[in-house]
């Protein structure tokens, strides 16, 4: 082993650019910011998303629609995934999180009716279809509306 394969195991701090202290420094005078200009001047930051004064890009895109952020959003389930729970179970949010079948319950569950209902269960949901409930009731299970 020679002392060039050694590594450094200790590496001293850098220290930090003293601007403005005179010419021996090799920062003096203008301090690095170079002559005239709004850079060189004292309180001179751009924003960071100035364009030189041309038209910026969030002005020159066409903005199109609507974003509302009170919007309700639903966790949508059909009638059809309801096949797997057994006979006379209620099935909520909870424990449709339970079994995977949804991820969060941040959200209300509205069901739809898509798919055939052979069970009799009873379904607590935020919102229902009209052929949704018309299925749930055909099976002789009950839809629970939750509020």
């Amino acid at each position: 082993m020679n002392l060039i394969d050694a590594k450094k195991t200790f590496q001293k701090a850098k220290k930090r650019k003293r601007v403005g202290r005179g010419p021996g420094s090799g920062h003096g005078k203008t301090s690095c910011k170079g002559f005239k200009g709004q850079k060189s001047r004292s309180g001179g930051n751009l924003r960071t998303i100035f364009e030189g004064g041309q038209m910026p890009l969030f002005r020159r895109i066409p903005k199109r629609g609507f974003n509302n952020p009170f919007k309700k959003k639903y966790i949508i389930l059909n009638v059809k995934d309801f096949e797997n729970f057994d006979s006379g179970t209620r099935v909520d949010l909870s424990k449709l999180k339970d079994c995977g079948m949804i991820k969060n319950i941040k959200y209300d569950l509205k069901v739809l009716g898509e798919g055939v209902l052979t069970k009799s269960l009873t379904v607590a949901a935020h919102k229902f279809s009209g052929a949704a409930i018309n299925k749930i009731k055909e099976a002789g299970g009950e839809a629970e509306t939750l509020s």
